[in-house]
């Protein structure tokens, strides 16, 4: 026969889990469970076993273990979690690849009705097209301002029609006629609210983050950084080479407006005395023409001396 617990002794074993998980994972998600169903968490935490542990729990219960195992292990950075924990939200534990955990999470969404009273998350849009009502459902429409026409003893509507905007509830009209068209326009599954990862609490967008968005962004921050340095004369690492390059600059200014040279301004100089001779020195001979290279060429073949024939010389020997 099964012992059956009390509220207290529930209480003792939700708090010794969720301290044994603080202790042992140092990457969680903290997502929203609106609109969830039993059924739809359990297939998540099928999904997610493994590297991943979901835990839901009442708010108080959670805040309540987080500051006794901070006070207990002397772990601050547990505090950080306390913010978060307000409304209907549980902890994902995961000691695998946060984006990999995020993007399993997102795949169990399921479709939902509109229902009463419901805030819409989405636009909904009921597109056009037959919706297979006979003609005395038209009513539906006409309260909703849908135009529609009758073609072939059922009720076609002529042109898409925005049903409900994101945000707006869903009134009792909008709820019925959507569930006569058999329109689930809403899934829902568990949605990531925040990251917590070491004790660093930052937005889920961050896990979108490629490589190629760090090193552009990385490369931004070396660019407002070299700025702000040149311009206030501060030599750091990404400033160095430029400020080298622009002494560079300035004292080859000097030696070529006054006498004084150094090794690297004497080319330089040379230069600026006789440029002619350098663009002798480095043009490449240029090709003759189509033309005169034809001409030549008859020329040589002209210029070929002839060959001794054999007649020639058995006149000579019998002469």
């Amino acid at each position: 026969m099964a012992i059956k617990l009390t509220n207290r002794a529930k209480k003792d074993a939700y708090d010794a889990k969720l301290r044994q998980l603080l202790e042992d994972y140092c990457q969680i998600l903290v997502v929203a469970a609106d609109n969830v169903g039993s059924n739809q968490l359990q297939n998540i935490r099928k999904g997610l076993r493994g590297d991943s542990v979901v835990l839901m729990g009442k708010n108080t219960l959670m805040r309540r273990s987080v500051k006794l195992h901070s006070e207990a292990t002397g772990n601050t950075d547990v505090n950080n979690l306390l913010p978060l924990l307000h409304g209907n939200v549980g902890l994902i534990f995961t000691k695998g690849d946060l984006k990999e955990v995020s993007d399993e999470v997102a795949k169990y969404k399921v479709g939902a009705p509109a229902r009463v009273g419901l805030v819409a998350p989405i636009d909904v849009v009921v597109p056009p097209g037959n919706t297979g009502l006979d003609p005395s459902q038209t009513s539906f429409f006409q309260v909703l301002n849908i135009p529609t026409k009758i073609n072939k003893g059922t009720v076609e509507i002529v042109t898409p029609v925005e049903l409900i905007k994101q945000g707006d509830k869903v009134g009792s009209s909008e709820a019925a006629l959507l569930a006569k068209l058999g329109i689930r326009p809403f899934s829902y599954g568990l949605v990531v609210q925040s990251v917590y990862d070491n004790g660093s609490v930052f937005s889920p967008e961050v896990l979108d983050l490629t490589e190629d968005d760090l090193l552009e962004k990385f490369a931004n921050g070396v660019s407002m950084v070299t700025s702000l340095s040149l311009a206030i004369s501060y030599p750091t690492m990404a400033a160095a080479p430029h400020m080298f390059i622009n002494a560079y600059k300035n004292v080859l200014a000097v030696a070529v407006a006054t006498e004084y040279s150094f090794p690297q301004a004497d080319k330089v100089k040379e230069y600026l005395k006789d440029p002619g001779k350098f663009a002798v020195a480095s043009a490449p001979p240029a090709a003759p023409p189509p033309a005169a290279a034809a001409a030549a060429k008859v020329v040589e073949k002209k210029e070929e001396p002839a060959e001794e024939s054999d007649d020639d010389g058995l006149f000579n020997l019998f002469d």
